[in-house]
């Protein structure tokens, strides 16, 4: 009887049912895990529609398209005078856009996104030559203007006026059709079709446009050349073509594109809709850096780790110890790990995700080291748990850091802490037979 008490004791205290039945909680504290990812999407996307709110209210993303220059015309189709209507547009010989954007963040509550305004000084020429009789249509050149494309009228704040051949004309709201964009503004230039071989298509146009997020351009111009900067630190460059020069640092960016009439998808000159010109758009987003859900996310992501290492330790304690810790308390470890990562989005939310991580860090650390200080007793063991908690903690900080580094620096790192841990068994022998 004695005997099959003292084999029922051993069977409780065997090591391997114990790393068994941490491997199965280790598995079930995924859930908890994966309900903090949840949250933290969710707040993700709370932010994002606080964005959007700050940008129906500003003024959204911008995509300018243009100058063009758009011709009414007419053909009879029948003997009974039916006819069809149609526009001629024509897109500028070259079209140059030198551009200055001036970014600042805006709060909706604790959500912040970034707005801009921006300077916009666009010039260029057109030529009529060849297009008089474009699809046998009589073109009413007396009633030609060009309109310029923007995506939300909202954002254009200041007065915009087109100088061309000596005469500075105003802008008139609405694009004047819906065959290239839809919203926008126009400005009336009719042409006289007697002297349209001495038509001077010279061009500038000075505008105000506020936006949010992002701003594109249309290649319209047979050569158009773009030209950007800003102090805002963190620019992607999106669209169809990327900058032939680009020049990015802590001050801002500065960026340049170029493009061809062979290197998009439209012609020079057509009648109606037949093309998309915003759809070769490029341009940039101003975005904010791996924002603090972002990073919250991706450290969320080695919560396992987190818990693994640290039950390792403690197992590896009791073995060279003969310590035993009980696995409720296993338990109350790998909750307060859990715990980190909602506090860490909380926090970041309202400071800032770098301090968060520190404050979050700090205070897991501390109830961590109080709690095995008035669990084991003893100083070594309480000063390697929290040392190797505090590696960790500073490890994975870094690599949230990182950006095109952070996979590959990050594998080395495990590859180093199993190599350190399978040298260590196997010197102290520390599982025997």
């Amino acid at each position: 009887m004695d005997n099959e008490t003292v084999k029922q004791e051993k069977w409780y205290q065997s090591i391997t049912v114990k790393m068994v039945l941490l491997a199965i909680m280790g598995l079930m504290l995924l859930i908890p895990l994966v309900l903090i990812m949840e949250v933290i999407r969710e707040r993700a996307q709370n932010a994002d529609a606080a964005r959007l709110e700050i940008g129906a209210l500003w003024a959204s993303a911008q995509t300018v398209t243009g100058p063009v220059l758009n011709v009414p015309g007419t053909k009879v189709i029948n003997e009974d005078g039916r006819y069809v209507t149609t526009t001629m547009h024509i897109l500028p010989d070259d079209l140059t856009v030198n551009g200055v954007l001036m970014p600042e963040i805006r709060y909706r509550g604790i959500y912040e996104t970034v707005v801009y305004d921006s300077d916009l000084k666009i010039s260029g020429s057109f030529s009529l030559a060849g297009y008089e009789h474009l699809n046998d249509y009589t073109w009413q050149w007396d009633k030609a203007y060009v309109s310029l494309g923007v995506s939300d009228n909202k954002g254009i704040s200041d007065k915009a006026e087109l100088s061309t051949g000596g005469k500075v004309i105003g802008a008139m709201p609405g694009a004047g059709q819906a065959d290239l964009f839809e919203k926008g503004i126009s400005f009336p230039m009719p042409i006289d079709q007697a002297k349209s071989s001495e038509f001077n298509g010279q061009f500038s146009l000075s505008l105000g446009l506020k936006g949010s997020g992002s701003i594109a351009f249309s290649p319209v111009g047979r050569s158009t050349t773009v030209n950007l900067k800003s102090d805002w630190e963190a620019p992607k460059f999106t669209g169809n073509f990327l900058p032939a020069e680009r020049n990015v640092s802590d001050s801002g960016f500065t960026a340049s594109w170029t493009v061809t009439h062979l290197n998009r998808s439209f012609p020079q000159v057509w009648a109606g809709q037949s093309y998309i010109p915003s759809d070769d758009a490029f341009g940039v987003d101003l975005i904010m850096e791996a924002d603090h859900y972002t990073k919250a996310e991706r450290s969320a992501k080695y919560g396992l780790l987190f818990i693994a290492l640290t039950f390792l330790v403690l197992l590896i304690i009791e073995l060279r110890s003969a310590q035993r810790i009980h696995i409720f308390y296993y338990l109350l470890v790998a909750l307060a790990l859990i715990l980190f990562f909602s506090l860490l989005t909380a926090l970041s939310e309202h400071i800032g995700f770098n301090p968060a991580y520190l404050i979050s860090a700090a205070a897991t650390i501390g109830l961590l080291t109080t709690f095995f200080y008035s669990l084991l007793k003893k100083g070594w063991m309480v000063l390697l748990i929290s040392g190797l908690l505090t590696l960790l903690y500073v490890f994975i900080f870094f690599l949230l850091a990182m950006k095109d580094y952070a996979f590959l620096v990050g594998n080395i790192g495990l590859f180093v802490l199993l190599a350190a841990l399978m040298i260590f068994s196997a010197r102290y022998r520390i599982f025997r037979e």
